[in-house]
């Protein structure tokens, strides 16, 4: 078997003779007059009417020899077959094509379409010249790539070998594109705010840190855009969304990686109830304009998005989920002592609400399936959200579950900047005790609210996290068309 080297040098000796024969193997334009879905829509009225057709794709197999060659070309849309007959056309082009055309090559073909004695739709080739000529060798039809980190890393080869990972990712922008629709016919602004930082705020995550060389300042990518949203409300916008990437220094799991894409939308006048009905109502339509229907496959499971979505409180999780029965009564020992019978680890620094969380998400979150918004989280859970005014021990904030994902977390915004300050100092402590998902103190973003924050419902959505329901895929590296990889040989 030829080495990759061996067969790169002899398609560079197969560019030389297209070069030699006068055709140039990249040329700047094609003719191309159809796409081939097109061509097959209109197959029986083309091939009546004998119409010469110019069509353009990629060369996925070539079969035959002597003064037959059959060839299946695929484009953006679809793949036809083609045919080149010695005796019906010029001898030196039909030469030239079986000198030097190899799979992978980008061709253009011009002729009448036939349908072959096994009813198979096909163009008889009367004109060709390259548009492309590929130096590296596909990987190999039946078995494609089989190595999965390669996949990641060359995802342009992946998609070219499976049409259902390319139709994944047209899905993925379906979705956004029916995100903004949406959000733009309930009024909400699309805005952009900074990526680069000098706080990493809005969110309990590690950032990543750079240095701005003009400036001599650190900055930090963005871990969240919600501070700048909000004092956009702030500034008098009453409805803004943001839909762009995030990017938070923690590890890469199923669900996680260290760049991602999230929407996020707050709308002033309303609460995390209100916000809730409106993510509900966003959810059951994405389903119905992008799968066509109100249900979705998720492995075994089929989700149902007709009914109403349940709701539930997050301590009743653990007494259903995990047989804590005073979740609410627990101090910290406890809380590790729980943690350890299921096997989450617990640092010195965790807090009891850092325990409870990955307690949940190793015993409750799983085992949830169908749409399920858990409400009713303990104070200490966000140092954004406003406090219920029934009981100020919970604060009023709701998450969307679904297969066993987190898929929004939203709340209440906290407008009162004396409170903001007093949740800011919580979290400076947190930090000092060597807590790092924290969210720092930030001065202007206090003062930016001084001057009137009004009531708001603030709502994140993982983008990636939808795709893979939507696509029945299980790792977010599947729904991301390059994803964070170690550099190869490392």
């Amino acid at each position: 078997m030829a080495s990759l080297e061996e067969i790169r040098t002899e398609r560079i000796k197969k560019l030389e003779l297209l070069k030699a024969a006068g055709m140039n193997p990249y040329p700047i334009a094609t003719k191309r007059s159809f796409s081939v879905a097109d061509t097959l829509a209109t197959f029986s009225k083309l091939s009546k009417d004998s119409k010469k057709v110019t069509i353009a794709g990629r060369v996925m197999a070539i079969r035959g020899q002597g003064a037959l060659v059959f060839f299946n070309l695929k484009d953006e849309s679809s793949t036809i077959q083609g045919f080149l007959k010695r005796d019906d056309m010029d001898e030196k082009l039909f030469t030239l094509f079986q000198n030097t055309v190899d799979v992978g090559d980008f061709i253009e073909c011009t002729g009448t379409l036939f349908m072959t004695k096994r009813k198979e739709r096909t163009l008889l080739v009367k004109d060709w010249k390259i548009l492309s000529k590929s130096l590296r060798p596909l990987p190999d039809k039946w078995h494609g790539l089989q190595d999965v980190e390669e996949r990641f890393r060359k995802r342009y080869l992946d998609m070219i070998m499976s049409d259902e990972v390319r139709h994944r990712f047209i899905m993925r922008s379906k979705i956004i594109t029916e995100i903004r629709s949406f959000l733009n016919e309930a009024d909400y602004l699309e805005v952009e705010t900074p990526l680069l930082q000098s706080l990493a705020g809005g969110a309990l995550a590690e950032p990543f840190n750079t240095h701005h060389n003009a400036l001599d300042i650190d900055l930090n990518l963005r871990i969240a855009p919600e501070l700048y949203l909000k004092k956009l409300l702030v500034g008098g916008f009453p409805r803004v969304y943001e839909l762009g990437r995030n990017f938070r220094n923690e590890g890469i799991d199923m669900t996680h990686n260290p760049e991602f894409t999230m929407l996020e939308f707050y709308a002033a006048y309303e609460t995390a109830q209100s916000q809730m009905a409106f993510v509900e109502k966003m959810m059951k339509t994405l389903v119905k304009r992008v799968l066509k229907g109100t249900k979705i496959k998720v492995g075994e499971e089929s989700i149902d998005v007709s009914k109403k979505f349940t709701v539930t409180s997050f301590l009743d999780l653990f007494k259903r989920y995990a047989s804590i029965e005073n979740p609410e009564t627990m101090s910290r020992d406890d809380w590790r002592l729980s943690a350890e019978r299921f096997g989450v680890r617990v640092e010195p620094h965790d807090s009891v609400e850092k325990i409870m969380d990955n307690v949940y998400k190793k015993a409750c979150r799983p085992k949830m399936i169908q749409p399920t918004f858990i409400i009713d989280y303990p104070a200490g859970f966000s140092p954004f959200a406003k406090k219920q005014e029934k009981d100020p021990t919970f604060i009023d904030r709701f998450q969307l579950v679904i297969a066993g994902i987190e898929m929004v977390n939203a709340f209440s915004e906290l407008n009162d900047p004396l409170e903001q300050k007093a949740r800011y100092e919580e979290q400076d402590k947190k930090k000092k005790g060597g807590e790092g998902d924290v969210s720092p103190s930030d001065e202007d973003y206090l003062e930016a609210i001084e001057y009137g924050l009004p009531p708001a419902g603030g709502v994140g959505i993982g983008i990636d996290r939808v795709a893979m329901i939507f696509s029945n895929t299980r790792n977010i590296r599947e729904v991301v068309l390059f994803p964070t990889m170690r550099p190869q040989g490392e």
